[in-house]
């Protein structure tokens, strides 16, 4: 072996000795890249998808919520699938696709963000942070040609500009920033039909929460594959809020408060 030989477990990064700030380019340097190499016939498969996810600007921030129901064709596969998971302290992530694929993504671009920082010793621009979920997105397209498509919502609060910030993404990796509220998966377009109504510029955190959920009901009204809140179960929207103070997870009593108020005021 030369010594200029990348070892696996050193800080030795090829002939230039200098520590990538890419995790996912310095498992590619070493070979270690994830890679999925499914059959042809996926079209058989019974693959879990997760569905409806949204965000919504509101005065301090933005407001994050999924569903929690995941479908294999027309079964229901799970009920309590968390579609909404936190990126870094100031961003935040939601899935909808194929949900194994979909949840391993975000576990890489959760590493991928705490590299960053700690090599570069701060952390990635929301915008940066927005461009690197596209090319992830992007490098799983011929995945998405065999129709295991994955396709995130992306949203963070901007340290830089002090307001709150949300992207949505195609199956090619485009990446678009939405002005006010977002929405994709099955029950997406219900779900921005209802948001084009309610929303309202500088809605505070309450109102926001209120309309993030009456939208995925309003999304399971609509859509099969759309979860709605289940009251007699305790099955709850999955809600995070990203603003100055970083990114808080909604609990569930206060949930089940708006999702009861929701549920009763719907004709």
């Amino acid at each position: 072996m030369s010594p200029t030989e990348p070892i696996l477990g050193d800080l030795s990064y090829g002939e230039s000795m200098v520590p990538s700030s890419s995790f996912l380019s310095l498992l590619e340097s070493r070979g270690l890249a994830p890679t999925w190499k499914p059959g042809a016939n996926t079209a058989d498969l019974d693959i879990p998808e997760g569905t409806t996810v949204l965000a919504i600007r509101y005065a301090e921030g933005v407001v994050m919520a999924g569903d929690r129901r995941a479908t294999a064709g027309n079964v229901i596969a799970h009920r309590r699938v968390k579609k909404v998971y936190p990126a870094d302290e100031y961003s935040a992530v939601a899935i909808s696709g194929t949900a194994g694929m979909a949840i391993e993504l975000i576990k890489l671009f959760q590493t991928e963000l705490e590299h960053y920082e700690k090599i570069e010793g701060t952390r990635l621009s929301l915008e940066g942070k927005a461009n690197y979920l596209a090319r992830m997105v992007r490098g799983n397209l011929p995945l998405a040609f065999q129709g295991l498509v994955v396709v995130p919502l992306f949203c963070g609060f901007d340290e830089i500009d002090g307001t709150g910030r949300l992207y949505t993404f195609d199956v090619v990796g485009g990446r678009y920033e939405e002005q006010d509220y977002a929405a994709t998966g099955s029950g997406g377009a219900e779900a921005k039909a209802f948001l084009k109504a309610a929303y309202a510029e500088g809605m505070d955190l309450d109102r926001s929460l209120a309309v993030a959920v009456e939208a995925l009901v309003a999304a399971a009204e609509e859509d099969a594959a759309t979860g709605g809140p289940d009251l007699r179960r305790g099955i709850y929207p999955n809600v995070v809020v990203v603003n100055r103070e970083g990114i808080t997870e909604v609990g569930e009593d206060r949930l089940a408060e708006i999702a009861a108020a929701v549920m009763g005021g719907r004709p």
